[in-house]
């Protein structure tokens, strides 16, 4: 059987990753490495998950585009469902987040947001889908 068990992205600062989505979110921290290079935030059945660029390069040393690289974020983006989305939006705007796109109504009905993370992750805030 397969299954999706953690997304993990690297950054420059884990404890700040972490600290930010448990501010913002409210998210529990799972753990961090004495070294502070690796941690996990509890969310649910999937693990959000980060690194540290040197942790990611000790790994695959041919190297990455790291989130933080540019002025656009990445072509991926996490996404997390909530049902107060202008709140959480709002919440991650005061935990630091950068705005790329002001909650609103799609035409199927769902509620979405877009933000920039503090370590430069392109973050999705929605309602749940409902059929």
């Amino acid at each position: 059987m397969m299954k999706f068990a953690y997304t993990i992205v690297y950054v420059a600062d884990v404890a700040g990753s972490l600290a930010f989505f448990e501010t913002a979110f409210g998210f529990s921290r799972r753990f961090l490495t004495p070294e502070g290079d690796y941690g996990e935030l509890d969310t649910g059945d999937t693990t959000l998950s980060f690194a540290s660029k040197a942790l990611a390069l000790s790994n695959h040393p041919q190297g990455f585009r790291f989130a933080d690289d540019g002025a656009l974020p990445l072509g991926v983006e996490i996404a997390l469902a909530t049902d107060d989305v202008m709140a959480a939006h709002q919440a991650a705007l005061a935990a630091g987040a950068s705005e790329l796109a002001a909650p609103q109504v799609k035409p199927w009905g769902q509620t979405v947001s877009f933000l920039r993370c503090p370590d430069g992750m392109l973050l999705e805030l929605c309602s749940p889908v409902t059929p």
